[in-house]
């Protein structure tokens, strides 16, 4: 049976790129591969997810209120805005997490969309078990989004040629791909994906008509 797949973009914002307020280094360079999966998603009308932080002023995951960051992605400041680099087409679904003053957010499986669903009862609404996933930062959210999306029952494909760690420790994103590659995640870079959606596709049975 054929697995219906999905482009899952986290956390592409200002306030996790060059400039902001948690950047991630060269966190930016995911902008142009990332545009290159929403193209190759959209052409073959597949769903298109992206996450974002999207924390209250006050919240335990600040170092203000005794957490590990600096304060970032504020609901409505200009830090949380995504990358305006990012060219998302018309339906894409945006997920917000971490929303509650007590909940750190990492794992967009644990958001919601705008009006509440959560994201893992969206995936299975929409009859879509497959995510292929990019974004930042690579040893955090994309980690965590991925490690959970496998807890469910997703198969998940990781794009290695789109993600970008914050390396609080040297490795740090590297010991995360080992991770998230033996709890059951692929890899994939770009020219791959787009061979195996091409033959997905291809392997499809034609639409009935009359």
């Amino acid at each position: 049976m054929q697995r219906r797949a999905a482009l899952l973009i986290v956390d592409v914002q200002l306030d996790f790129c060059p400039g902001g307020a948690l950047p991630v280094p060269d966190g930016d360079l995911v902008v142009q591969p990332l545009n290159r999966y929403v193209e190759l998603f959209n052409q073959r009308s597949a769903p298109i997810f992206a996450s974002r932080d999207w924390h209250p002023e006050r919240s335990k995951h600040f170092r203000e209120q005794g957490g590990i960051w600096p304060t970032h992605c504020v609901q409505g400041t200009p830090g949380a805005d995504f990358h305006p680099g990012l060219k998302f087409p018309e339906g894409t679904i945006v997920i917000s997490k971490g929303m509650s003053n007590w909940d750190n957010g990492y794992s967009a499986l644990q958001g919601v969309t705008e009006n509440g669903t959560p994201f893992g009862m969206l995936l299975r609404r929409m009859e879509l078990d497959r995510l292929c996933v990019g974004g930042l930062a690579t040893d955090y959210c994309v980690k965590e989004s991925v490690l959970d999306a496998l807890k469910e029952g997703f198969a998940v494909t990781v794009l290695t040629d789109a993600i970008r760690g914050v390396e609080v420790q040297p490795g740090d994103s590297e010991r995360a791909l080992t991770e998230m590659l033996a709890a059951g995640a692929g890899q994939a870079t770009f020219p791959s994906v787009r061979s195996a959606l091409q033959a997905e596709g291809e392997a499809r049975p034609p639409a009935r008509t009359g």
